[in-house]
């Protein structure tokens, strides 16, 4: 319920939690109460207790020659499946959540069939599939949609050169993380504007379908022409208030809409 310029009720940081500068990512995970980011400096995948306050080190590292992490941005879970996704250029890696130390990923989705340049991944429990963000789009250009990045719908259990089940793209179709809402199969995406450009259409929230593929427009969008944000980066849902939270960089904030229309 924070507003306004709220202070944060804990903050997690020094020497010892071995956070690093860099983290564009970070994923919750509610049935255990713990969250897990990336280290890439490190590389390193970092899980703490939900609870978490201070100088108080994760419960759990993943990091080691063993592992295959090169310089790990961002991830996705599925906690369902105690499942950890870290996307690598042109491939998937997936580790057991419940790793630790220098070990080897469960599976890799890694080959030319995949046609992976992963950026980003999220995991769907309910209909047991992994969508990753990135690589070339419709027609094996540069993106789907006229400069924008393709999804790419994997069974979660996928291993090895396998094709995607299918792709979702549409018009500047991500520019940062997303999330997925796996009740109505909904990919929500952030288009950040190019170059320094601050405001304009080519800064909002879309909301696409993967009920099936294709190269289709957002079914909603927030933002673009009236100006609402400047330089969107990261998403998450709140299905218990029917609301949508994204954070922007250029704006230093995070901003809440309720929108049921996504959740009726």
């Amino acid at each position: 319920m924070a507003n306004q310029n709220s202070q944060p009720v804990r903050k997690i940081e020094g020497q010892k939690t071995l956070l690093g500068r860099t983290m564009h990512a970070i994923s919750y995970d509610e049935i255990n109460d713990e969250f897990i980011v990336p280290q890439q400096f490190a590389q390193a995948i970092l899980t703490f207790r939900g609870a978490a306050n201070g100088q108080e080190p994760p419960v759990r590292v993943i990091q080691g020659s063993k592992t295959r992490l090169t310089d790990p941005d961002r991830l996705g879970l599925n906690a369902v499946a105690n499942e950890i996704y870290v996307p690598q250029d042109n491939l998937l890696l997936v580790y057991d959540r419940r790793a630790n130390g220098d070990v080897a990923p469960i599976r890799v989705i890694e080959g030319k069939n995949t046609g992976l340049g992963a950026s980003a991944v999220a995991g769907d429990p309910l209909n047991n599939l992994i969508i990753v963000a990135g690589g070339g789009g419709f027609g094996g250009g540069g993106g789907g949609g006229g400069g924008g990045t393709t999804f790419r719908i994997f069974n979660r259990t996928d291993n090895g050169d396998v094709a995607p089940k299918m792709m979702v793209s549409g018009p500047r179709s991500l520019g940062g993380p997303f999330a997925v809402y796996p009740k109505k199969k909904l990919i929500l995406g952030t288009n950040r504007p190019t170059g320094e450009a601050l405001t304009g259409p080519e800064s909002y929230l879309g909301i696409w379908s993967y009920a099936e593929g294709g190269n289709n427009p957002p079914l909603w969008t927030i933002g673009g022409p009236n100006g609402i944000f400047q330089m969107p980066r990261g998403v998450a849902i709140d299905e218990k208030n029917k609301s949508i939270i994204a954070s922007d960089k250029r704006l230093n904030s995070v901003m809440t809409f309720y929108f049921p229309e996504m959740f009726n």
